[in-house]
């Protein structure tokens, strides 16, 4: 493990899945996002280096906005995974209450 994972309380091995609080069917998948996140993850450490050699101004904005359109692809995904599986599934169950709070959530 690297010294800045653990001092972050990181580590390269995935997290054990937690129980589904949010309702009875299985939480959807995310990991086919990792690969991208990991993209950005050296997109922000070179955002890092240009701010740090007094890039200019321009070429770092365009590398901010290309990380930050490659989070909200990502955010989109998973947003659409949450409509297809958690929400539906609450509303294809029995309890209102389940329903209405995926619903209220999913707009937040």
């Amino acid at each position: 493990m690297l010294e800045k994972e653990k001092a972050h309380g990181r580590s390269k091995k995935p997290a054990l899945k937690a129980p589904d609080s949010h309702g009875s069917h299985d939480h959807p998948d995310h990991s086919v996002h990792i690969k991208r996140l990991n993209r950005v993850k050296g997109q922000i450490e070179g955002i890092e280096r240009m701010i740090l050699d007094r890039r200019y101004c321009t070429d770092i904005i365009a590398q901010v906005k290309a990380a930050s359109a490659a989070l909200k692809a990502v955010e989109s995904e998973v947003f659409k995974s949450h409509l297809r599986g958690c929400v539906k599934s609450a509303f294809n169950g029995n309890d209102a209450f389940k329903a209405e709070e995926k619903s209220r959530r999913s707009s937040n």
